[in-house]
């Protein structure tokens, strides 16, 4: 059935419970699993501030934060012998980018949270999840 499922990650609570639900179902399908964060890039004059002043705070702390939270994706899939890969990437919209990770790496579901860190983008345009659903041809999970 499904033999590479995708866990886009932000580091809530919500995205936490949907990598546990998706290892958890890999566990039995014999499957794989791809944690995955997409972190929003600076404006360009945040960039040129930063690369002016020679330091990394945001871009640093952002990957950081983007490698807590797939290392904690892998604890879990290692804690339940599932194999894992991880990877983060700059994207302004979250859902292109989950979409493109998924046709990327072949992955056949894609396992996600019914909400996570929106704030009001996600009031006003939607959720990331419904615009994942809406954007692909792969099978979506969505966990609450």
């Amino acid at each position: 059935m499904f033999k590479h499922i995708l866990l886009p990650v932000d580091g809530s609570e919500y995205t936490l419970r949907a990598v546990d639900t998706g290892i958890a179902l890999a566990a039995r399908l014999d499957a794989k699993v791809f944690g995955f964060h997409v972190l929003p890039p600076l404006s360009t004059v945040s960039f040129m501030s930063e690369l002016l002043q020679h330091r990394g705070c945001y871009s640093e702390a952002a990957k950081e934060r983007a490698q807590e939270y797939l290392a904690e994706v892998t604890r879990r899939a290692g804690a339940a012998n599932v194999p894992c890969e991880t990877e983060f990437v700059f994207d302004l919209r979250p859902y292109v980018a989950i979409v493109a990770a998924a046709a990327k790496h072949h992955c056949d579901l894609i396992v996600m949270g019914s909400r996570g860190f929106g704030g009001l983008e996600r009031v006003l345009l939607g959720s990331v999840t419904h615009k994942v659903m809406i954007s692909c041809d792969t099978s979506v999970m969505v966990c609450h």
